[in-house]
């Protein structure tokens, strides 16, 4: 970089939402992340394929603080993104789907086939979609079943109110 800074720090953050899990243990209750210092959070599920009808379902929450608060769906969920194959090799193109809004995202490669395909999933937060007194937004993942399927969460905050240096950014979590 020669004294340049990147992107990290500058347009982005990454905080994890859940590190890799088999989601057939048991539901997933992903990590809170500040909207404050951030115009959007978009949340991205990289997932491995599982088995016929264990297809993931994602509810997007909304919080007044980092742990405990007052907790509720935030139902203003109107499209995701989506890479879908058996098995992704890198060069798949973003499908964009939409929905009613709503703050859960079911079947998300429809006609019931998630489980069978790896995926990307990527669902966009705003900031201004929060409702009044809520900064914290976190992703659960239900339990998808009896079958192993692999799963991981990451946020990547974009839009920061106040850049610095990778070193010096604050916890996305605080």
């Amino acid at each position: 970089m020669s004294g340049k800074q990147g992107g990290l720090g500058r347009l982005f953050d990454i905080a994890v939402s859940h590190a890799p899990v088999d989601l057939s243990a048991a539901a997933v209750t992903g990590k809170r992340v500040h909207l404050k210092n951030y115009v959007a959070a978009s949340y991205v599920l990289f997932k491995g394929a599982g088995t016929a009808g264990d297809d993931p379902t994602f509810t997007v929450k909304q919080h007044t603080a980092n742990t405990g608060g007052t907790s509720a769906n935030l139902a203003a969920i109107t499209r995701y993104y989506l890479k879908d194959a058996v098995a992704l090799a890198g060069t798949e193109q973003w499908s964009k789907v939409t929905q009613s809004a709503g703050a859960a995202v079911a079947d998300p490669g429809g006609a019931g086939t998630s489980a069978e395909h790896q995926q990307v999933v990527v669902i966009e937060v705003n900031a201004d979609q929060l409702d009044d007194g809520y900064e914290w937004v976190s992703v659960d993942v239900a339990d998808v079943g009896t079958n192993a399927q692999l799963g991981a969460g990451l946020w990547i905050l974009h839009g920061l109110q106040v850049q610095r240096a990778p070193e010096l950014l604050a916890q996305p979590n605080a």
